[in-house]
């Protein structure tokens, strides 16, 4: 099954894209519709909390996380992404994966994880709070995806490790 999750090089991009291309089509997972270059991802994201899921050496799944802001207070405040394959969906991919994104997390001092969720991906939803995410508020009309308005749901996870004085 399962080989591991090992940290992201920029070698596992191709993979990785096309796992993002996936998540897309389904219309459920991301405001995005075209994944983008290398080059801007890697900006976009924090250089830790870069993690891919293998499956007999195939690269099935990754997760990453964001800054939410440049302001130093919100240095401990990261947002998420997670994405599986979908031949491997449902058979605790996604579950390794933010596991370990959590435990990657909390190495690197981020406090607080948040995800945004369109409320028709069921299967994201139950995942995080799985994983200990709560639901802390519903943001309607957020954006536009192909000329239809969707809400976004707001979950967080706040370390149980790291002290918040």
């Amino acid at each position: 099954m399962l080989a591991g999750i090992a940290k992201m090089l920029p070698s596992d991009w191709i993979a990785v894209e096309s796992i993002y291309r996936e998540g897309i089509a389904t219309g459920n997972a991301t405001f995005a519709t075209d994944p983008p270059s290398w080059k801007e991802w890697d900006l976009a994201h924090l250089p830790s909390c870069r993690l891919v899921a293998k499956m007999d050496s195939e690269t099935v799944g990754w997760a990453a996380a964001s800054s939410v802001s440049s302001r130093c207070v919100y240095a401990g405040v990261a947002e998420i992404s997670i994405y599986v394959s979908a031949r491997v969906r449902g058979q605790g991919v996604g579950k390794q994966l933010l596991n370990r994104l959590i435990e990657e997390s909390e190495q690197n001092n981020l406090w607080t994880l948040q995800a945004g969720i369109f409320p028709e991906n069921l299967a994201s939803i139950a995942l995080h709070r799985s994983c200990g995410f709560r639901e802390v508020g519903r943001r309607e009309r957020l954006g536009s995806l192909n000329g239809v308005w969707r809400d976004v749901l707001l979950f967080e996870r706040r370390s149980r490790l790291l002290n918040f004085v």
